[in-house]
């Protein structure tokens, strides 16, 4: 029987649920311990990942866990939302000094297949993984505008663990489906060349981009969201913080954007000695 048990996790990643995609789980929220240790949790309420809601991106909190019995992917916790305390979010000063050293005490990679090895061989399912080069930011339209009876199905039986039937289908009546995925093209060095790739973006922050821009710029959305994801972040020292799926472990997707400011080589000589 699994042991429970109270954990400090900051968060690191909050997914727009998408159960349309094929074998993709509804949602995931995942962070790294107060250890160095990283989990995924579930099942969460959709009203505490929304932006503006109960925790953030960047955010301590304090929650009792247990490892998941149903899911042998060795980060993958269940959480009791009712013992969820927030705490203080870790920001972004001194050019995201105390974020970057949370960040490094994740499993890092500079190459997509040695990451998905690191899965093979020893059943890693989340990791940072630093591209050496985004080539484009595809956009494509999602086979359905709305969700399917199918989709609302799947998400209310995600949050009926949490609530009643009618709560949670009161929860999933006001959630709205983005009508188009996002995927990184990019690049990674590796010791057989350059190998390109593509990954999907379930980021929250991506869908909350998107509905913004869609509210202030109508069916000229993509200009602005396009500036923030393919221009500004592709300036910036990007990382994926990348999950694999349940099912089918060798599909992963982009599970939140990780975007400090590139460093000079003075403030990493800096950051090497202090």
């Amino acid at each position: 029987m699994a042991l429970s048990r109270i954990e400090r996790i900051l968060i690191l990643a909050k997914t727009y649920p998408s159960p349309s995609a094929q074998y993709v789980e509804t949602s995931c929220v995942a962070g790294i311990t107060d250890k160095g240790c990283m989990r995924r949790l579930y099942p969460v309420p959709f009203r505490l990942i929304e932006d503006g809601q109960q925790f953030k991106k960047w955010q301590w909190v304090e929650v009792r866990v247990e490892k998941a019995g149903n899911d042998r992917r060795p980060e993958s916790h269940k959480i009791y939302v009712d013992t969820l305390a927030c705490g203080q979010q870790v920001d972004t000063q001194h050019e995201w000094a105390e974020r970057r050293d949370w960040v490094s005490k994740a499993p890092s990679f500079d190459s997509f297949t040695a990451m998905d090895a690191a899965r093979s061989e020893e059943g890693l399912s989340l990791a940072m993984l630093r591209p050496a080069r985004i080539i484009s930011l595809d956009i494509t339209a999602a086979r359905h505008t709305d969700w399917t009876d199918e989709e609302r199905e799947k998400l209310t039986r995600q949050q009926m663990e949490l609530f009643s039937e009618a709560e949670a289908r009161r929860e999933v009546k006001g959630l709205r489906k983005i009508p188009f995925d996002f995927y990184y093209r990019y690049v990674c060095n590796t010791p057989d060349g350059n190998v390109e790739h593509r990954h999907k973006i379930v980021d929250w922050e991506a869908g909350a981009l998107f509905w913004n821009c869609r509210k202030k710029y109508g069916a000229d959305w993509q200009a602005p969201f396009r500036a923030k994801l393919e221009a500004e972040l592709t300036g910036k020292d990007l990382t994926f913080l990348m999950g694999n799926l349940h099912r089918f472990q060798d599909q992963w997707l982009i599970v939140s954007l990780i975007y400090p400011p590139k460093q000079t080589p003075e403030a990493s000589a800096q950051g090497a000695l202090f």
